[in-house]
């Protein structure tokens, strides 16, 4: 009898966004340096393991093939200045076709979580950092900074990053004082682009929980008949706008507005979460 694989995807390929900006010349020989060379089975990960290569127990070939994939995905978010990937885990699993969503509609990014903090970050390849959301009460998707040790995996030298990572501060500098600002440090470089994934990460953090409350909203009304949905909102709505905007909204405007957001719940309501693949 065949045994059924356990595994979702069992050849992950990372696919790029297509409304991104051509990358850097760094990042697309890094790139392709990353998909010559088997990232999987470079011999820096059995000298890491101290064993030889001959006699080393191999990477599950799952696991190897998530790291093919995620290589690539990684170096194509890398933020050459900062070491930074200005990506999530989130959005690396999904790239990589790496996630999965349960019957119940759960979404999972297991095996690229697993992959980084229990494979790549323990090894020195990768550092991951948590930053408190207090707004939300959780933690924001990790901050993800690829080490030079990285790049050995595939025969980019610390010395060619090194010299890359000079050559994007010239061209950040030259660009700042352009504009009549001061130059900045690599540090600074670095503190600027963590700043912005930060603001990334909470703005994406707070659009999502806005939109998961339309969407309760939207199943609840769409358990209930019309008219009562619609009394419904137009309470919520009077509660919204101050009694000037009411009174040049007039009955026909608020009617309008009532009819406008039932339909839009309803379309909320029978459309399925976004990014989200179906599995």
């Amino acid at each position: 009898m065949t045994r059924k694989s356990y595994v979702f995807n069992a050849t992950p390929v990372f696919t790029p966004p297509a409304s991104e900006k051509p990358r850097p010349a760094f990042i697309r020989y890094a790139m392709q340096c990353a998909s010559e060379k088997d990232v999987a089975r470079s011999e820096l990960l059995y000298i890491l393991q101290g064993t030889i290569p001959t006699r080393s127990r191999r990477l599950n070939e799952h696991r190897a093939r998530a790291l093919r994939a995620m290589a690539l995905a990684m170096l194509y978010h890398f933020n050459i200045a900062s070491g930074l990937v200005m990506a999530s885990v989130e959005q690396l699993s999904d790239e990589c076709g790496l996630s999965t969503v349960s019957d119940a509609g759960n979404k999972s990014i297991t095996r690229a979580s697993r992959l980084l903090t229990d494979f790549l970050e323990p090894m020195g390849f990768v550092h991951c950092e948590k930053v408190w959301d207090r707004i939300m009460e959780s933690y924001i998707p990790k901050l993800i900074t690829l080490s030079p040790l990285f790049f050995l995996l595939f025969d980019v030298s610390s010395e060619k990053l090194e010299k890359a990572q000079h050559q994007q501060m010239g061209w950040i500098n030259k660009g700042l004082m352009e504009k009549g600002e001061e130059s900045i440090t690599l540090g600074e470089a670095r503190r600027r682009a963590k700043e912005q994934h930060i603001k990334r990460a909470f703005e994406y953090r707070q659009s999502r929980y806005a939109m998961n409350k339309k969407r309760k909203l939207a199943r609840r009304m769409a358990k209930l008949d019309e008219q009562k949905a619609k009394q419904t909102l137009l309470q919520k709505i009077i509660q919204r706008y101050s009694l000037v905007e009411l009174n040049e909204m007039g009955p026909k405007g608020l009617r309008n507005q009532v009819n406008i957001e039932y339909h839009y719940l309803r379309k909320i309501a029978s459309t399925p979460p976004p990014d989200i693949p179906v599995h």
